[in-house]
């Protein structure tokens, strides 16, 4: 997503010009354009005019209108974000008060004015503005000698660091020139891969090389990682993935990703953070319920305790056509963050996201047990049901 301006006054209401740009541009569109936010971009609009004989023909002009939004509707097939409302500015095809349908599609720039920007909506707009972001995937493409630290988007690669060191050869007898220079181009790799991977972000390294470099550097990596306490690679290592490339440039991180077995890797590990949460909540659902709780009811009562460990959230939430509803899981986020706990906010479009929503779309894994909140949670659902019976 491309940001052309942003403009916010004190109370915080403003408004920010966009140009989507990739098919991903536009679920961010969906999940940022609300009802009763005003959006401004360049529609279709077919006009009647009539001649001074009386006879009457139909054009379509190009028109750009400002509508507050009333509802929205995302055809995934085709990325486009219809979004539907009044008209609020004069237009001299387009009476004040009129309902129009904006279609917003790829590289068609749009400006989204809210009365408030809260912190879940300016989350999003830095999710798909920033490119390093956006960028899960990771990459080290190495060859002895010479390696590339890249992040990956949907759209681009972008090197962070090239590493490039001479390794003595070899000698007859007498190889430690040449195993020095070897561990410190390692350790050139591995201060890259620290300086310049988020963790919190990523969600898949590739380690890619000829041979077997990737396998000895990785070894060499993660045994080092232990000696010297480098938590944040030891805590990652099921993240990396050693992959075979044909040498240690750049262009090589293509044939890699264009490999199938390589994909099918990748969706079941960039999708495993979300995928890992909501089956640590399932499991202490049946060990620990008074650890497990779903409903925004509870979930809110349990925070109000400063409980919460973990939130699971869905995006679709957020898309509530009452913004009292918006509101308050814009609340609870930014309570259980302030409270040091971590908040997962899943793609509806994803199963595991369906999965969540199926829970009411909310639900936490708490730090200590509330034996008394779950006690409450059981008797209202005998209850419901005991009703439910009767009827």
């Amino acid at each position: 997503m491309k940001l052309l301006y942003r403009s916010f006054e004190k109370n915080g209401k403003g408004h920010i010009g966009l140009i989507p740009e990739e098919a991903e541009d536009m679920w961010h569109a969906y999940n940022l354009v609300a009802p009763n936010d005003l959006i401004r971009s360049t529609t279709i609009r077919r006009v009647q005019t009539e001649s001074a004989t009386g006879s009457t023909s139909s054009n379509k002009i190009r028109t750009t209108l400002t509508l507050r939004v009333e509802t929205t509707d995302f055809d995934i097939k085709a990325c486009v974000l219809r979004v539907k409302g009044r008209n609020v500015e004069e237009n001299q095809y387009v009476k004040m008060g009129q309902y129009h349908t904006i279609d917003l599609e790829l590289n068609r720039k749009f400006v989204l004015t809210k009365d408030e920007w809260d912190v879940v909506s300016m989350e999003r707009v830095d999710l798909a503005c920033d490119a390093t972001k956006q960028a899960d995937l990771g990459a080290v493409v190495m060859q002895e000698g010479i390696a590339h630290v890249c992040l990956v988007t949907s759209s681009m690669t972008i090197v962070r660091a090239k590493i490039e060191v001479n390794i003595p050869r070899k000698r007859r007898g007498n190889c430690s020139q040449h195993d020095k220079g070897l561990l410190k181009f390692y350790d050139q790799i591995i201060q890259a891969i620290i300086r310049h991977f988020n963790f919190d972000v990523i969600k898949c390294v590739l380690v890619a090389s000829p041979g077997f470099v990737k396998d000895q550097f990785t070894d060499y990596m993660f045994s080092q990682a232990i000696k010297l306490d480098q938590k944040v690679l030891v805590e990652n290592k099921s993240k990396f993935i050693l992959v075979h490339a044909s040498s240690g440039f750049k262009h090589s991180l293509k044939e890699v990703l264009a490999d199938p077995a390589v994909t099918s890797k990748l969706t079941d590990t960039k999708a495993s953070s979300e995928v890992k949460a909501l089956n640590a909540f399932y499991s202490m659902l049946q060990q620990e319920p008074e650890r497990a709780f779903y409903g925004i009811d509870h979930v809110e009562r349990a925070n109000e305790m400063e409980a919460i460990e973990t939130l699971l959230v869905t995006d679709e939430l957020f898309r509530s056509h009452e913004l009292a509803t918006r509101k308050r899981y814009v609340r609870l986020v930014e309570s259980v963050r302030d409270n040091s706990g971590e908040v997962k906010i899943f793609s509806s479009l994803h199963v595991s996201g369906e999965q969540l929503g199926q829970l009411s779309g909310v639900a936490a894994i708490l730090r200590y047990p509330l034996p008394d909140l779950a006690d409450e949670l059981f008797n209202e659902d005998n209850s419901s049901s005991e009703s439910d019976d009767g009827s």
